[in-house]
């Protein structure tokens, strides 16, 4: 598997956003849907990596800097041809890597509260993370949980 940065033109990088997008619709009311769309991934604040067995996407995710010193993961999402491979396991290792490289101390992320999340949630926990207050803009959401883990 290699992940690159990418700058979200290929077809295949915008239709698993969209799959992405698509899938938090039908799992989260619109008001607690915080996934980012494709301008969203390309502002100056966002980095985005892809991931790829040879011409495949597996998978993808993001860093949104919050300041110099706290960053965010957006956008992990594992291809659904290609769940249950340790894809999600690798792109969180590279986002946690990046993150300290950049001197951030802090890597937090925000996910759904329900069922549909909770492999997610455990992957997340095994990496370190563990559930917050909301951070940054977001605010108290019954179908949001907020996760941070000090680097």
């Amino acid at each position: 598997m290699e992940i690159i940065l990418d700058d979200l033109s290929h077809p295949k990088v915008s239709g698993l956003i969209m799959e992405h997008l698509d899938q938090m619709s039908e799992v989260s009311p619109p008001e607690s849907i915080h996934a980012l769309n494709l301008e969203g991934l390309k502002q100056p604040d966002v980095t985005f990596w892809s991931a790829w067995e040879n011409d495949t996407l597996l998978g993808c995710g993001a860093l949104k800097e919050l300041d110099d010193q706290h960053g965010e993961i957006k956008s992990m999402r594992t291809s659904t041809l290609h769940l249950r491979k340790g894809v999600a396991k690798r792109i969180l290792q590279h986002l946690i890597e990046e993150a300290k490289r950049r001197g951030y101390q802090r890597l937090s992320l925000e996910t759904g509260s329900m069922n549909a999340f909770e492999p997610a949630k455990q992957l997340y926990a095994s990496f370190g993370f563990q559930y917050c207050k909301p951070f940054s803009n977001y605010t108290e959401d019954p179908n949001s949980v907020f996760m941070t883990r000090e680097l």
